[in-house]
């Protein structure tokens, strides 16, 4: 989930971001076929390059018998880096490049950043906070002299909250937006993907020649490509998005000072490099966010799954299934109380732990032989429901409908044409999120909740449609695994557990956020009117499907991904200072 922030023009927001990663996992009784692994290897390889194989044939009915056929070869993505060292990584038995992190790195800022004086991070929404004070903190900690200043539009409120941590116009570190974005040599464009529609224009004619635009979200290319468009061809183009929001991005962060590389993930793209630093410079940016591995994109990949991902498992789909099972399970005689538990708290909580640190055949392995029946039955009766509404999603995704869905979305938010503004409203108020304010406040400290069968056989299913829409689709493994497990269990359901559904969604991006509102119905409805129905039913298992399920190469490329987290959970307490700053608990 990448990133956009405050805004300029007719557009308000708060942005993607994105993600963390999977502790080691023990094993379980099934064996992981292809497990992978990593192998270091020269730092001086061929530049960024993209390339797709395979025919990427396979009907829809060959995919409903194997779901493990017919995948069309993921992308094969290098790198050149002169300053940090690259890895190979074999993931199902595809071998991928990443650069670890870790704060001993820090000491390779100056040489990432060469012919860099000032970094200006436009925007102070959901990833500019976390970005700017990550960043400025490793560059001093590097001692670095370049300077990161925030560019803001004239009169935002968010000025008061940029010099509560630091920033000010005095030491030149806080201005006005369009005299940053001219006198920054790298600029880091994190206001909303609605605002960066409405002015990108501007944005480049104040940019300098030889200058780097970073993003942390594709989505700025996909509106372009929608116009036949591209960005100018005098400036460099990257990307570093993290696969997390932005406050996950401060909080592992700030908790990684405590052992070497806590944080979140990125992947990184070069979309245009001018003078050949383009590489450097984008890892040495995830470097300093305090990334603990950073993969490689394609700025196109990037935006696909990423804001196909937070309208699936990450925030839209959870939502839906949680609402469509609560009331499932109070219409059939359970409390109120309990289906709470039974819904939200069994997935953000033990489901997920679970997940994290031993991955999701684990969740199947520790019920008895009674709730495997019931995982089985779930699973096989939700697979295909939720891959309906997420196949639709992708190609929404990928056609542009739905980049153009949230440009006329933060267009809304304004007085227009002689009709009022429709700000997004609110996603918590009824019955079921008010019963879990009061489940909250009797849970015991370290409460995961329960795991319940059915409940964990839905999410698992949605969790494997959404992976194996992706793989479908020809991304990275190492792309598939941070957009569909490690950000949805070690980033954003943290949030989830801690304060409902509100405070997930809404820390993170207005894209993101439109998303979840817009989606999150349509998998409730699908799971309600086919799954639970053929459950009630009596439809048979789907026995090819669970079988398919044990035998997936993906539980083995996650076990590679678990080991190259540190161990450190994202700490998210009732108080969080580090959040939206309306989303806070006086």
């Amino acid at each position: 989930m990448a990133a956009a922030t405050s805004s300029i023009a007719p557009s308000l927001s708060c942005p993607s971001s994105s993600k963390t990663t999977l502790r080691s996992s023990k094993a379980t009784t099934f064996a992981f076929p292809n497990i992978g692994s990593l192998s270091s290897t020269s730092k001086s390889l061929r530049s960024l390059t993209a390339t797709v194989s395979g025919n990427g044939k396979g009907s829809s009915l060959s995919a409903r018998m194997v779901a493990s056929s017919a995948v069309r070869a993921p992308m094969s993505l290098d790198f050149e880096t002169s300053v940090f060292k690259k890895e190979k990584v074999s993931l199902a038995g595809h071998e991928e490049y990443i650069v670890r992190g870790g704060r001993d790195l820090f000491k390779h800022l100056p040489d990432a950043f060469k012919g860099i004086k000032q970094i200006g991070v436009i925007g102070w929404g959901s990833q500019g906070p976390a970005q700017a004070q990550n960043l400025r903190d490793s560059l001093v900690e590097a001692k670095s002299d370049i300077v990161v200043k925030i560019g803001l539009r004239k009169g935002s409120r968010s000025f008061e909250e940029a010099r509560a941590v630091g920033f000010t116009e005095e030491s030149g570190t806080l201005g006005d937006i369009w005299e940053t974005i001219s006198g920054s040599d790298l600029v880091l464009l994190l206001i909303s993907d609605a605002a960066q529609a409405d002015n990108y224009e501007k944005i480049f004619s104040h940019m300098k020649p030889n200058s780097i635009l970073g993003l942390s979200h594709g989505f700025l290319l996909g509106h372009l490509q929608s116009m036949g468009l591209d960005f100018p061809k005098n400036i460099s183009v990257v990307a570093v998005c993290p696969k997390g929001m932005g406050p996950s991005v401060r909080r592992l962060y700030v908790q990684g000072k405590e052992i070497n590389g806590a944080g979140i993930n990125a992947s990184f793209a070069v979309h245009q490099d001018v003078d050949g630093r383009a590489a450097d410079v984008a890892l040495g940016w995830s470097v300093a966010l305090g990334s603990p591995f950073t993969f490689a994109t394609t700025l196109e990949q990037e935006y696909k799954s990423d804001i196909f991902g937070e309208r699936g498992i990450l925030l839209g789909a959870v939502h839906g299934i949680v609402e469509s099972l609560f009331r499932r399970y109070t219409e059939n005689g359970m409390s109120e109380d309990l289906a709470y538990k039974n819904t939200v708290e069994c997935i953000t909580g033990n489901i997920s732990r679970t997940i994290s640190t031993q991955g999701m055949l684990a969740v199947y392995n520790s019920l008895s032989e009674e709730g495997k029946k019931d995982f089985e039955t779930a699973y096989s009766a939700s697979f295909y429901p939720c891959m309906e509404i997420l196949y639709e999603c992708y190609e929404d995704v990928a056609a542009g409908s739905e980049i153009r869905s949230v440009v006329l979305a933060g267009r809304r938010f304004y007085d227009k044409e002689g009709l009022p503004a429709f700000p997004m409203g609110k996603i918590d108020q009824t019955r079921m999120w008010k019963v879990g304010e009061r489940v909250r406040k009797s849970r015991p400290a370290g409460d995961l909740g329960p795991l319940y069968p059915f409940t964990a056989g839905v999410y698992v299913a949605l969790m494997m449609a959404q992976i194996e829409i992706l793989r479908k689709k020809g991304h990275s493994y190492s792309e598939i695994i941070n957009e569909s497990v490690i950000e949805s269990v070690d980033s954003l359901n943290p949030f989830m557990h801690a304060r409902g559904v509100s405070f997930m969604v809404d820390n993170c991006s207005t894209t993101a956020r439109l998303g979840s509102r817009k989606w999150a119905p349509r998998f409730d409805y699908n799971l309600t009117q086919q799954a639970l129905v053929a459950v009630d039913n009596g439809a048979p298992i789907n026995k090819d499907l669970i079988s398919n399920f044990f035998a997936d190469p993906v539980h083995g490329a996650i076990q590679v991904c678990a080991e190259l987290r540190p161990t450190v959970d994202i700490s998210v307490p009732q108080d969080a200072d580090f959040v939206r700053p309306e989303l806070r608990q006086s």
